[in-house]
């Protein structure tokens, strides 16, 4: 089994995010890794979204590439986060990476975590 390239794939970076991802991944030494976008069972609304650099996808993990960032996520997350936009602001108070998850019913304060 390989991963897949889906399309539409299911989340969506801005161009603010994928600029940003591609800062950290270079001064991480890891310009060539996929990042892992998924979500967990946490955070004080339920879920909390992830995203860490991943040497390489699993056999079940959908793939899609954003102007050289290569995102992977796998298919329970895929379901959750369908429609997400993922974008980042600079700023100094609530700056950040934020998910603009359409399925969340609520999320926290501080946009970490959510429930659907």
């Amino acid at each position: 089994m390989h991963a897949t390239v889906q399309t539409p794939f299911p989340i969506q970076l801005t161009e603010r995010a994928i600029a940003r991802i591609k800062q950290i991944l270079a001064k991480q030494g890891k310009q060539g890794a996929y990042l892992r976008v998924g979500v967990r069972a946490g955070g004080c609304s339920g879920f909390e979204h992830v995203m860490l650099p991943v040497d390489a996808p699993h056999p079940d993990d959908l793939v899609a590439e954003f102007d050289g960032v290569r995102i992977v996520i796998d298919p329970k997350s895929a379901q959750i986060l369908e429609g997400t936009t993922i974008d980042y602001t600079g700023q100094l108070i609530g700056g950040g990476f934020h998910f603009d998850i359409p399925k969340a019913k609520r999320q926290c304060g501080c946009g970490a975590s959510f429930s659907l």
